[in-house]
């Protein structure tokens, strides 16, 4: 009788850290280059949750999944690396460095898409009118109210604008009103045409 042999027996962690164990030595992969990984798989990982959550808060709900399936199988295979080498002080550096500038990367990121809509308000006792031609010059719809502040007769203008817009229209406020007092608040949802 012929017995068939199954192969070699492949550890879970194969696929990851097999070709390292060729290149580095034993305390080489243990104290640099696991924790280096597992800074980087966290990384990647933190970077794309934050994402995530800003995209589902702005109503981006339609790319949560997909990045949320990357996020978590990032996150696995990083915890797995941490489990293999619990006793590694490294790795734990590495996993809290990785959780902190991935929120920081996230963040940035986020910033430089500038997707979604904001709201601006800007409150001024000073006459709006040129700020609200000007406004309208730039392609801007402008709402202008008027109403009563602490100190007596204001104009509100309301504005909605593209977050990567936001620059341009602060600086047309601060050219005609510099004292002008302004708020900024994210809108999720708008409905209908501005006038």
């Amino acid at each position: 009788m012929v017995r068939l042999s199954a192969g070699p027996s492949v550890h879970a962690n194969y696929f990851i850290i097999m070709p390292f164990e060729s290149y580095f030595s034993e305390e080489t992969l243990r104290w640099v280059v696991i924790p280096l990984l597992i800074f980087v798989a966290r990384l990647t990982d933190v970077t794309i949750g934050t994402l995530r959550l800003i995209f589902t808060a702005r109503g981006f709900r339609q790319i949560a999944p997909v990045l949320g399936f990357f996020e978590v199988l990032i996150w696995i295979v990083a915890m797995s690396q941490i489990m293999r080498y619990a006793d590694n002080w490294p790795s734990y550096l590495a996993w809290a460095g990785g959780f902190a500038a991935g929120n920081y990367t996230g963040l940035k990121i986020e910033e430089r898409l500038a997707l979604g809509n904001l709201l601006l308000r800007v409150i001024t006792a000073l006459p709006a009118d040129d700020l609200m031609e000007a406004l309208r010059a730039r392609g801007f719809g402008v709402t202008l109210l008027g109403a009563r502040g602490s100190q007596g007769d204001v104009s509100v203008l309301f504005t909605l604008i593209k977050r990567k817009n936001l620059p341009d229209a602060l600086a047309l406020v601060h050219a005609h009103n510099p004292q002008a007092f302004y708020t900024i608040e994210d809108v999720r949802h708008t409905s209908g045409n501005a006038r």
